[in-house]
């Protein structure tokens, strides 16, 4: 089954040749000087949103007695709680951001990201499940991302074979088994949650609505790594992205192995969602808004949409993380809840605005 996408949804012919994401905009060509010039100033936005999140906090901090005194309160604050926290933060977030561009290529919708395919929720689970068990049993504080990313693992290839039609995998069937799973998922979340004590439930609620608290930086490079794998990854296909959103039938007559990149980009993706949320939680709404407003602003080319994405979604997380640490400080709220408060006036506009053209499948 191969469907042209609705105009204005995902990109046609022309919008791929232009960069442009609306019918009749017309944007430069891709070069390299728009190129540098976009992701330099998107690289610029991170760094001032990141220095700014490692200044301010629910808690002062002297930055001279900190660098000076590796003893004083502020040294571990800064070095031990705060930067890693800003730097996770960014990691999670450009994670989240380039699945949701890549995952609105591969399924040909604009409403796809990375919770869409029942993988956040799973790992979620995972993660869930090994609390509970630790907690009864014992076990190390690896066992609980470690299982996350475990469960991630199987339910992606549960979807992906359950994806598949007469061998091929469909985006509109992937999209429907993705939105199963996370019923299911979130199902088996609820009863653990009725049967554990009130300490094991704000546990799960972590998991459940997301957080960047407390990481090491053990975990940041862990999930960087991994991150960073995926994302070349799907750079090396961002090409076939282009095509694979006009349907199948063209990117298969413009020279594009449609099964074998929907499957490299369905695997890379599954394994960077996998690896961010073992340590943060389900953040919502990161892959949505980033992509979506990235591609109004720069075009749907995603030789320039994703690694705009990468950088634009750490920006916005770390963003989003300062503003639940400080909105209501000394408490705190779970990053998840803020994006999530954005997030969800933005789906409703988009769905609205996607439903009057019809949303490509």
């Amino acid at each position: 089954m191969s469907q042209a996408p609705a105009s204005g949804s995902i990109p046609d012919s022309t919008a791929l040749e232009t960069g442009a994401s609306e019918p009749g905009a017309r944007r430069p060509y891709l070069t390299r000087t728009r190129m540098a010039a976009v992701l330099g100033a998107l690289t610029l936005v991170l760094i001032v949103v990141c220095a700014a999140a490692v200044m301010f906090g629910s808690v002062p901090v002297d930055f001279t007695r900190a660098i000076a005194d590796r003893t004083s309160p502020d040294h571990a604050i800064l070095f031990a709680a705060r930067m890693p926290r800003v730097l996770m933060g960014a990691v999670v977030g450009a994670i989240l951001a380039a699945v949701g561009a890549a995952l609105q290529a591969l399924v040909r919708n604009p409403l796809a990201e990375g919770g869409t395919l029942g993988i956040s929720s799973g790992a979620a689970f995972g993660a869930i499940l090994a609390i509970v068990l630790t907690y009864r049993f014992g076990g190390g504080s690896a066992i609980v991302p470690a299982a996350g990313f475990a469960a991630a693992l199987i339910s992606t290839l549960a979807v992906y074979r359950l994806g598949q039609m007469h061998g091929r995998v469909e985006p509109f069937t992937l999209l429907l088994v993705g939105v199963i799973f996370n019923t299911f998922w979130s199902a088996l979340i609820l009863l653990i949650n009725s049967l554990v004590n009130l300490y094991q439930t704000r546990s799960i609620l972590f998991w459940l609505v997301g957080s960047l608290e407390a990481p090491t930086y053990g975990e940041v490079a862990a999930v960087s790594a991994l991150g960073a794998a995926g994302f070349v990854w799907l750079g090396w296909h961002a090409r076939d992205m282009n095509l694979l959103s006009l349907g199948d039938e063209p990117a298969h007559d413009l020279g594009v192995d449609v099964d074998g990149a929907r499957r490299a980009i369905f695997i890379a993706t599954s394994l960077m969602i996998g690896g961010a949320v073992s340590v943060s939680g389900m953040i919502g709404f990161v892959g949505l808004i980033v992509p979506h407003i990235l591609r109004l602003a720069f075009g749907a080319d995603h030789r320039l949409l994703l690694p705009a994405s990468f950088l634009g979604g750490a920006a916005f997380l770390v963003a989003a993380d300062l503003a639940a640490r400080v909105a209501i400080a000394p408490a705190e709220i779970p990053v998840g809840v803020i994006t999530a408060l954005c997030g969800g006036p933005f789906f409703i506009y988009l769905l609205r605005r996607e439903g009057h053209r019809g949303i490509a499948v």
